[in-house]
């Protein structure tokens, strides 16, 4: 049985499980079997290699605790043995008052927070067992012991259906623009950045993790040392996210991307003063779509010089502040963002403006963001000088964007062979900083190489129409 038809199986199963009710439910439970499977693949494979060098291998899991021994014990031929394996009120109960209550004290016995160790209780912290048929769980559980994580192949075909999953988690409803950011997009922000190998790279809202782990799919391909494998595992991604199932999704999905334990925090990111960002807590590369539309309560807007309730304007306020001098950033933001005319959004363009290059402003049409029902644009900025000059690009496609009909690499390529030399085009300009007004800084999308359609007709053809109209009418009536 392939893995998507494992997948679709697992949901099945799901959808008739009283204690999920809608996608959301089905990523989040998904996620916790999926990383004890992984998990456990991960430690027989940790074994198999010490084993080989004549040395003994100690488990993070205690033997009890491990999928071989509760979830899906085997026959001596390797195959699941029923007779032993738990189901029902047994398999509930066990699940319920022991395996999660010992995952979780992982966090608190784990030595830094950036261990395996701390994941797993972290992510035990996080989450609850939703599904309340120790029934329905043992079939799961059959389901997904033929998943494997071993080999490169098996991690890319369930990093690929991970996040087919949570693209239709975010298409589910008002969650979309949260939890999904479209990869054609993140890979064109992340070409345009162009992160090199150790580099530090950041997003301090980081959901899902798809800007984290299409940098890592970029990086890993250019990585041929053991070194350089080994600085993307440890010394080049870091994440934070304040909402729990974000975390665990974006967690899962960068382990199904190849990161072992991932730098993701669990974390209020605005809840952390400005002023106390060192030069050691800066990075080389910042890739964002911070969530807009938010407020943040007062407490929060202490933390930051310019005071706003505008979540988005206060991870700008963040980006700016921890990028390093020369680092460079995308970031995703709502468009009004260049054309806002209170103070906070003055000042929030006029630090920008002053404090770092913004080269690039990329122009997305609606539709981008399924469900999300508002226009971005993505900023590119450099760290450390002020702006001269900005080339703007405005997306023009011939079709309409929506779940059916979604954003693809092809529509962004000539952006991407543009953006090398800010040629001129149709679609794309420069605006010179001196010709702003010095007041408003407004930097709003005005593509002058457009020439706008006449919609609407003169008043007077109009006018002339209707008296044709009402003459046609009258000698109509005569003839009656």
């Amino acid at each position: 049985m392939n893995y998507e038809q494992i997948f679709k199986n697992i949901d099945d199963i799901l959808w008739k499980e009283a204690g999920c009710s809608n996608e959301l439910d089905y990523v989040e439970q998904t996620s916790w079997i999926l990383f004890l499977k992984y998990l456990d693949d991960l430690e027989i494979e940790r074994s198999d290699e010490m084993a080989l060098q004549g040395k003994d291998y100690t488990y993070i899991i205690k033997k009890e605790f491990r999928w071989n021994t509760w979830a899906c014990p085997k026959t001596p031929k390797g195959e699941i043995d029923h007779k032993a394996a738990m189901t029902g009120d047994d398999l509930s109960d066990f699940v319920n008052l022991k395996l999660f209550p010992y995952l979780k004290n992982f966090k608190a016995t784990a030595t830094t927070p950036d261990t395996l160790e701390y994941k797993i209780g972290e992510i035990f912290s996080e989450l609850k067992n939703k599904i309340v048929s120790g029934y329905n769980m043992r079939e799961i559980l059959n389901y997904a012991d033929g998943l494997h994580f071993q080999s490169s192949t098996d991690k890319h075909e369930m990093s690929h259906l991970y996040e087919s999953k949570i693209h239709k988690m975010g298409n589910a409803g008002r969650n979309g623009g949260e939890y999904y950011t479209p990869r054609p997009l993140i890979r064109t922000i992340v070409r345009v950045v162009e992160p090199k190998i150790g580099d530090t790279i950041y997003d301090g809202a980081c959901g899902s993790a798809g800007f984290l782990c299409e940098a890592f799919n970029y990086l890993n391909e250019k990585a041929k040392t053991v070194e350089q494998k080994q600085i993307l595992q440890k010394q080049t991604f870091y994440g934070k996210e304040k909402k729990g199932l974000a975390y665990i999704i974006g967690i899962m999905n960068m382990i199904f991307h190849g990161v072992e334990a991932p730098n993701i925090m669990h974390t209020n990111t605005l809840a952390e003063d400005l002023s106390q960002i060192q030069q050691r807590d800066r990075k080389d590369v910042i890739l964002a779509n911070p969530p807009f539309g938010g407020k943040e309560r007062s407490e929060i807007q202490q933390n930051f010089p310019i005071k706003t309730g505008e979540t988005a304007y206060l991870f700008m306020e963040h980006f700016i502040k921890m990028l390093k001098a020369g680092g460079r950033a995308g970031v995703v933001i709502k468009n009004t963002f260049l054309s806002n005319t209170d103070n906070a959004s003055i000042a929030l363009r006029r630090e920008l403006l002053e404090s770092c290059n913004l080269h690039t402003i990329l122009d997305c049409p609606s539709g981008v963001f399924t469900g999300a029902g508002v226009k971005t644009v993505v900023l590119f900025f450099e760290k450390g000088k002020p702006t001269e000059k900005i080339w703007y690009y405005q997306l023009n496609l011939d079709r309409n964007l929506g779940k059916t009909n979604p954003l693809n690499e092809d529509d962004l390529a000539d952006f991407v062979a543009l953006q090398k030399t800010k040629a001129a085009s149709p679609n794309s300009w420069s605006l010179n900083v001196s010709d702003l007004n010095p007041d408003t800084l407004d930097l709003s999308v005005k593509n002058p190489n457009k020439k706008e359609e006449k919609t609407l007709r003169e008043p007077a053809e109009i006018i002339k129409e209707m008296r044709e109209l009402n003459k046609e009418a009258e000698e109509l009536l005569k003839g009656m």
